[in-house]
């Protein structure tokens, strides 16, 4: 098995603008190797999807412990790179997301989303209070000798319908994508954006590479490329695809 270290380092070079790695979101280890069968070169958790395998509703109801003991079972069926969605890191003061982000580096993860919308309230983070947490996570990474990529997510564009976006979200997108960085960031997740202008402008306008998730009303993988995408990913999108699959498959073999 390769070690941890490489596959950090693997997993930063994989970001580039205009040639996005794909990840396709597994959610446990059967899921993972299917993915990694199918030639991925990372494996990425989305935490709807693990959370729903387990019977869990989104947003941090999954109990830490297990969701790690998830992520510890993925690294060890699998010989790639492995990224946890953490949420907004089961805390809300700096030290508890930072621990958080250590706990899982020790489970095998080399990154983690980390998410600006308030877990279990409404709205985001300011901005000033979503750096120091981010800050934090970066210190104590750093302290724990892995080079670990921080996909540092605004929820902006999900908390308002696709024909809400516009330049003024873009621009709240901007501000937030430069402090991250600012703060030790290594890349910038903008799920929900699908519009092509909005995308082309925040991959020029931010030095970090971005993340875009595939969802209906977002361009191909090829357009992405073209506007400067460095990530894609597909997050609950395969766990739904697979559960309707398996429910109307029980239900011609139950009914007959």
């Amino acid at each position: 098995m390769t070690d941890q270290t490489q596959h950090a380092r693997t997993f930063q070079s994989l970001h580039v603008k205009g040639d996005p790695v794909v990840l396709y979101n597994a959610w446990d280890p059967g899921s993972a190797q299917a993915v990694a069968k199918a030639g991925a070169k990372a494996i990425a958790t989305g935490s709807w999807p693990v959370a729903a395998a387990f019977g869990f509703a989104d947003g941090e109801k999954i109990p830490l412990d297990l969701a790690l003991d998830n992520i510890r079972r993925i690294a060890a069926a699998v010989d790639l790179p492995v990224t946890m969605d953490l949420e907004g890191g089961y805390g809300v003061e700096p030290a508890a997301v930072a621990a958080t982000a250590v706990r899982a580096l020790e489970a095998g993860a080399i990154g983690f989303n980390f998410e600006d919308q308030i877990v279990g309230g409404s709205g985001l983070h300011d901005i000033g209070v979503q750096v120091k947490r981010i800050a934090a996570i970066r210190q104590a990474i750093e302290a724990a000798g892995t080079p670990a990529f921080i996909n540092a997510r605004t929820d902006i564009f999900l908390k308002a319908k696709p024909d809400e976006h516009s330049t003024e979200l873009l621009d709240r997108a901007i501000e937030r994508a430069r402090a991250y960085e600012q703060a030790g960031a290594s890349g910038f997740f903008a799920p929900g954006l699908g519009d092509e202008r909005l995308i082309e402008k925040l991959c020029k306008e931010v030095a970090l590479p971005v993340n875009i998730i595939a969802l209906a009303h977002v361009p191909p993988r090829q357009r992405l490329a073209e506007l400067g995408v460095a990530r894609i990913s597909h997050g609950p999108v395969p766990y739904r695809k697979m559960v309707a699959w398996l429910e109307e498959q029980a239900r011609q073999a139950i009914s007959g």
